[in-house]
């Protein structure tokens, strides 16, 4: 049978990235030390920006950092990268993505696409995540579908993240497996529904036992302000994740689905665009965690229909999607007083934003209120800490050599990580 024009395309860039690698592996083997020389520096735990850094890797690692004046000797085969008039950041960290989806308004649709397609955009955006310096992609649902790959029948995200492990110019993914949701709630064959609080349960564990890292409650319901699970029939799931070492998290724009989600005691709330000071409090009290996608509303422009807004006209559409914009921004501000630990996602794949535009959101949690070195922590070692991965989002002696150097300060101007020059694990 002649190949379609699909998969010609898709063994020509495996090709292409195969070659590259080949000639990548043969410099690697000559260069295995880098000295990244006279940088700024920015940990997202600090407001002030250090200067005159020096950081030297060896074979993947971070060796030393150091003031540039005080280098100490330099191994002769080093390589020196000039890295002035740049600020090492550590590698972000995107906590709510599909990357098996390409985005847009209709996002919903692409669930369905043909699964080689959907393995082609997981490439592209895996390309995409790299160059705008996203280290970790903690993909937050894909569409259940049997891999032509490895053969199983499982969410598609796990498949992806086996085979990225390990290898060069690919995120390292934390993946949920696939929605868990009440039947009649996400349209199409590809997620796992439960019609009772039961076969909710009897879902979370396949899905454990599938491979998932972690499980993904979906907690807004076809009818607005109505949650389609009670709190009770929630805790079991969480119960029992945590008792085989899994975090849950729920999808939970309205405030109805984040109510029961808080009081289950999931570990963290997706969106959280409707909360309130009671809310955020109790977040704060048991250590519930937001992840916030603020960005959605700025991809959007006119606010797009889903399964849980009701269709408005098109000025309906626009007021509605700026006050729900507006709402969103003051659960932020609300969760942030409160002390909840918020970390960013860009919802790429399941909202109309993409795979390369993480510091959209750092930039949108500024305009919520935040200071720009705790936006920056939201999309580093927060994120990092919610994935309980240590080595995420953070740059440190003996770590790995996880981090992008960027064009300008992010302390004083979030767009400068829009700015990516060079990441160190491509």
């Amino acid at each position: 049978m002649r190949p379609s024009r699909l998969t010609r395309g898709a063994d020509s860039r495996v090709a292409d990235r195969s070659r590259r690698r080949r000639l990548r592996g043969a410099y690697d083997a000559r260069v295995t030390t880098t000295l990244y020389r006279d940088g700024a520096f920015a940990d997202g735990r600090s407001d002030r920006l250090q200067v005159g850094v020096s950081l030297l890797v060896t074979d993947g690692r971070i060796a030393w950092v150091r003031p540039s004046d005080d280098e100490g000797p330099i191994p002769s085969a080093a390589e020196i990268v000039d890295a002035s008039g740049s600020t090492i950041v550590p590698g972000l960290v995107d906590c709510h993505s599909h990357l098996t989806l390409p985005g847009g308004a209709h996002w919903l649709d692409r669930i369905e696409d043909p699964v080689v397609r959907m393995l082609d955009v997981a490439e592209r955006n895996a390309r995409q995540m790299t160059a705008a310096g996203v280290r970790w992609a903690r993909d937050v649902g894909a569409p259940r579908v049997t891999d032509p790959v490895d053969g199983r029948t499982r969410a598609l995200s796990l498949g992806v993240r086996d085979r990225w492990r390990g290898q060069a110019g690919y995120p390292m993914v934390r993946a949920a497996g696939t929605w868990l949701d009440r039947a009649g709630t996400i349209p199409g064959e590809r997620v796992v529904a439960a019609e009772d609080a039961d076969q909710l349960l009897g879902n979370a564990m396949g899905q454990l036992d599938d491979g998932a890292d972690f499980l993904k409650l979906y907690l807004d319901g076809p009818e607005r302000g109505v949650s389609p699970w009670t709190a009770d029939e929630v805790a079991p799931v969480v119960a029992a994740a945590h008792a085989r070492g899994a975090k849950v998290t729920a999808h939970s724009s309205e405030i109805a689905g984040a109510r029961v989600g808080v009081a289950a005691g999931v570990d963290s709330l997706e969106h959280g665009m409707e909360l309130d000071a009671d809310l955020a409090a109790a977040m704060a009290g048991q250590g519930t965690a937001l992840v916030s996608t603020l960005a959605i509303f700025r991809s959007w422009g006119v606010f797009a229909t889903t399964t849980t807004i009701p269709r408005f006209t098109d000025p309906e559409r626009r007021t509605a999607g700026a006050v729900r914009r507006e709402r969103a921004e003051e659960s932020v501000r609300l969760a942030h007083a409160a002390g909840v630990a918020i970390a960013t996602g860009t919802d790429f794949g399941g909202g109309s934003t993409r795979a390369n535009q993480l510091a959209w959101e750092v930039e949108c949690l500024v305009a919520a209120g935040l200071e720009p070195w705790e936006a920056l922590g939201a999309a580093t070692w927060r994120g990092g800490e919610l994935l309980s991965e240590p080595e995420a989002g953070v740059v440190r002696e003996g770590g790995p050599a996880d981090f992008a150097l960027i064009h300008g300060d992010p302390l004083a101007d979030p767009a400068a990580l829009w700015r990516v020059w060079r990441v160190a694990w491509a």
